[in-house]
């Protein structure tokens, strides 16, 4: 599986729905909450975008009662992250001080080659994640805080 081409595919598909030039486009993140299974409760797709599931959050964890980011507990490596809604959106900006642009990795590994596109063979893509007001991205960043599609275990 090819991770940079299904998502360079679904910002392709919006950009021709919407007649909307791609470069224009990125992603905007909705995180659904974990009472939600993807194989129980997801019975079609959404009208844009894609859900996406099974990612791991390694050194911190997901609080679903405030939607942000929180401090894992003691002795937790790994937190399995809900349904995550990847929203193509034209001229998205980042805000800096409500979110964490956490970095996905295939594996905890977090190195790879360079690829021809000047970006390591592990990195997928950066998803924004909420973080609470006392806490803003250096927090996070000092922490090594990422997400993972797969465990080493």
């Amino acid at each position: 599986f090819f991770q940079q081409g299904f998502i360079t595919g679904v910002l392709q598909n919006h950009s021709r729905k919407y007649k909307i030039p791609i470069d224009t486009l990125s992603f905007e993140f909705r995180i659904l909450q974990h009472k939600y299974d993807a194989n129980k409760d997801i019975d079609a797709p959404p009208n844009d975008g894609v859900y996406i599931y099974g990612l791991y959050l390694d050194g911190a964890k997901w609080n679903d009662a405030s939607g942000t980011l929180c401090d894992a507990n003691i002795g937790e490596l790994y937190y399995k992250m809900p349904i995550i809604h990847l929203i193509p959106c034209q001229n998205h900006t980042l805000d800096e001080d409500k979110v964490y642009d956490c970095p996905v990795y295939k594996t905890s590994v977090r190195a790879g080659v360079l690829s021809t596109t000047g970006q390591s063979t592990n990195y997928i893509l950066p998803i924004e994640l909420p973080t609470p007001a006392a806490k803003k991205s250096d927090y996070w960043i000092k922490r090594g805080v990422a997400l993972l599609t797969q465990l080493n275990d």
